[in-house]
């Protein structure tokens, strides 16, 4: 689950990692409220979207307005957010689409003597969380590990033990940072990696993490992704959850208790078991086609479920074909060809539906099949399945 800057900023504040004093707008007025609050001479509005690369992140119907912006006065700041409230924002992250501001994020000014990067996520190869700093912030961390990614220093910490003062030091030797910036650092550092641990997080990002003219460490910005197996946890985290940022197909399959992505292909893919779904996505590609979606219905899919997601899958116009590709363990072939026939009811099912059924009780669901008199193109193996349905595809 990802939050905005400034929820993330909120739970920084709470954990006693240094951030600037803001405010959240979400009217013209409101920002010019907000500026005057902080009563500084100069304050930035960002605007608020799961996404990075706001910065050089453009306005689509208005190209010269960035999605973060200095400002010197209450007048300057509602116009800044009059510009970007309402409008879609297209940033690197985003895709052409872009993605719609629904509120900024008034943040005072800061004296910034040094940019760094500051991440955390969890390095799945050594099972423990790894603290990464960089001199490069400011930057998309991803081009400077492609570029230089000898910049990208890090250190691995035991989530019961937390991050220790010698591997802090560490990291300052390799970055230059010494005095008062080191020791703002020792604080400013272990307090982060507890936080990451202490809300199950998935990734704690801040880029860029300024030192001040100072010494002092300071957050610029928040980014933060929870472990969504982990939120039954936090209670109050679930209700950080922004919908509106979702993709609602995707928030639709939540609610349904389905896994489920939207994908750019064309070939709708229907499966049980995670890694069934990538193994047929992966195959569906090997020969020619892309897939619209992973959605993988698990392995106690009911009736119900199967349809409905019939019914988001081919709530996508791009899709041309559907794949179900079901090994019968739990969920029967039974199961799956009765809710192929109460989705053809329902719904129908206009365009190529190729299935290939195996496993428990793959007979009787294949006799089902038949004798419902669905048009349908069968499959005996996966690599038969996906070549049908690829040609189906391009066929449509």
């Amino acid at each position: 689950m990802k939050i905005h800057e400034y929820q993330g900023k909120q739970l920084f504040r709470e954990a006693g990692v240094p951030v600037l004093d803001s405010r959240v707008a979400r009217t013209a007025n409101e920002a010019a409220d907000a500026f005057k609050a902080l009563n500084v001479p100069v304050a930035v509005v960002k605007a608020q979207i799961h996404a990075g690369g706001r910065g050089k992140g453009t306005i689509i119907d208005n190209p010269s307005q960035r999605g973060v912006q200095l400002v010197k006065s209450a007048d300057e700041a509602a116009e800044v957010a009059k510009n970007l409230l309402g409008k879609r924002l297209v940033t690197v992250q985003t895709g052409p689409e872009g993605a719609e501001v629904n509120q900024v994020f008034v943040e005072a000014g800061c004296d910034i003597a040094r940019e760094l990067y500051l991440g955390i996520v969890l390095d799945r190869g050594a099972a423990l969380p790894v603290l990464m700093v960089s001199s490069e912030g400011g930057v998309e961390i991803e081009s400077v590990a492609a570029e230089t990614p000898e910049k990208i220093f890090r250190e691995h910490f035991h989530p019961a033990m937390g991050l220790q003062s010698f591997q802090v030091r560490k990291l300052c030797k390799k970055l230059g940072i010494s005095g008062t910036a080191s020791r703002a650092a020792d604080v400013f550092m272990k307090r982060l990696c507890q936080l990451y641990v202490d809300l199950d997080c998935s990734m704690a990002e801040i880029n860029p993490l300024v030192i001040t003219g100072s010494g002092e460490m300071v957050a610029l910005d928040a980014k933060i992704t929870f472990d969504d197996n982990a939120l039954f946890r936090h209670p109050a985290l679930k209700e950080l959850r922004d919908l509106t940022e979702e993709e609602p197909a995707e928030v639709r399959a939540g609610n349904a208790g389905l896994s489920y992505v939207k994908l750019e292909g064309t070939i709708g893919c229907l499966v049980n078991g995670a890694g069934l779904a990538m193994s047929t996505m992966d195959i569906i590609k090997y020969h020619g086609g892309e897939p619209a979606n992973f959605l993988d219905v698990g392995g106690g899919a009911t009736t119900e479920q199967v349809v409905e997601a019939f019914n988001i899958i081919l709530s996508d116009p791009n899709v041309k074909a559907v794949l179900v590709n079901i090994f019968g363990g739990i969920a029967r072939c039974t199961t799956i060809a009765t809710a192929i026939i109460e989705a053809s009811k329902q719904i129908g099912i206009s365009i190529p539906l190729v299935v290939r059924l195996e496993g428990t009780e793959v007979e009787e669901g294949k006799k089902m099949l038949a004798e419902s008199g669905l048009a349908m193109i069968t499959a005996d193996d996966l690599t038969d399945a996906a070549k049908k349905v690829v040609q189906a595809a391009q066929n449509a």
